[in-house]
C-alpha cells in the first residue's frame, strides 16, 4: 500500500493509540512499505525502436532520474543491453537488442515498467545521473550564449528538470561536457586552425596567417593580421603594441608583455 494512503492521526487519536495515561502495553502496527508497487510513468513499449544504443541508454537514464530509481546493467554488449531495477525483487526490467546483427539500431524485446520494490528505494542521488547525461541535458542552454549557467545553475536544473541531486563537482563536469559537445575540446578548435585561417585569407583579400609548429607537429604559436589592418597601418601613428594576459583552461600557450615605439 502507499504510504501516503494512510491517514493524519490527531493528537487525541494517538494518545488512544499508544495508551497515553496507561501502563498497559500496546501493540502498534508497523507500516510496510515494501508491498507498495508504482509506474515508470515513461512512454516505452515492447517493440519500440531506437537508432543506436546509446540514444536508448539515454532514455532509460532520463527516465531513471525523472521516477528516482535506479537499475543495474545485467548483460550488455554490442547487441544486447539488459537492464534491471536495483532491488532484485521488483519485477521492472528491461530486454532490448538490435533488429539485425548489421544494423545499429535497437528494439525493446521485453519491457516491464512496474515497479514492485519498496518506496525507501526510491533515491535523487542515483548512479544514472552521471556528469556525461547531466552534461547532454544541459547543452542546448549554453547554445547562442556567452556564458550559460555555472555549476550551481546545473545544480539547479538537476534538481528542478530531473530530479537528480548532484555534486557541486558533478555539476562543473557535466557543465564542462555540454561546452564539449556545443563548442568543441581545445584539441578539436586547434585541429581546425588551418582551414580556418584558409577561410579568413581568401574571404578578405591580403590577409597574412601563419601557425608555427614544433618538431612534432604541436601547436606552438599563430600569426593574424587582417589586410584591411594591414592597408590601414600606414595612415596611422606607428605606435606597436603588445600586451600581456593570463589565459584560462586545459590548454597552457603563455603570455607575453612589451611596447615598443618605432
Amino acid at each position: 500500500r502507499d504510504l501516503h494512503s494512510f491517514p493524519t492521526r490527531r493528537s487525541s487519536d494517538l494518545n488512544a493509540v499508544t495508551g497515553a495515561g496507561s501502563d498497559e502495553p500496546v501493540n502498534v502496527p508497523t507500516i510496510e512499505a515494501s508491498d507498495s508497487t508504482f509506474s515508470d510513468g515513461s512512454d516505452l513499449h515492447e517493440g519500440k525502436y531506437f537508432n543506436t544504443k546509446k540514444d536508448l541508454k539515454r532514455k532509460l537514464s532520463d527516465i531513471a532520474m525523472k521516477g528516482n530509481f535506479e537499475f543495474r546493467t545485467r548483460k550488455s554488449n554490442r547487441s544486447l543491453w539488459v537492464i534491471e531495477c536495483i532491488d532484485p525483487n521488483c519485477s521492472w526490467r528491461l530486454r532490448a537488442s538490435k533488429i539485425v546483427p548489421e544494423s545499429t539500431k535497437f528494439v525493446i524485446r521485453k519491457y516491464v515498467g512496474v515497479h514492485s520494490c519498496s518506496l525507501l528505494n526510491r533515491n535523487a542521488n542515483h548512479r544514472q545521473a552521471t556528469y556525461v547525461v547531466i552534461g547532454e541535458q544541459v547543452a542546448p542552454q549554453y547554445v547562442g550564449v556567452e556564458k550559460g549557467p555555472g555549476p550551481k545553475g546545473v545544480q539547479t536544473f538537476a534538481r528542478t528538470e530531473l530530479g537528480a541531486q548532484i555534486s557541486y563537482y558533478k555539476a562543473w563536469r557535466g557543465r564542462k561536457h555540454a561546452h564539449t559537445l556545443i563548442r568543441g575540446s581545445p584539441e578539436q578548435s586547434f585541429h581546425i586552425l588551418p582551414s580556418y585561417f584558409h577561410m579568413l585569407e581568401k574571404l578578405n583579400p591580403g590577409t597574412v596567417t601563419r601557425i608555427e609548429v614544433d618538431g612534432e607537429s604541436r601547436f606552438k604559436y599563430l600569426f593574424l593580421a587582417f589586410g584591411v589592418a594591414i592597408r590601414g597601418f600606414r595612415y596611422m601613428r606607428k605606435v606597436v603594441g603588445i600586451d600581456g594576459t593570463f589565459l584560462k583552461g586545459s590548454v597552457q600557450i603563455g603570455r607575453a608583455s612589451c611596447r615598443e615605439r618605432v
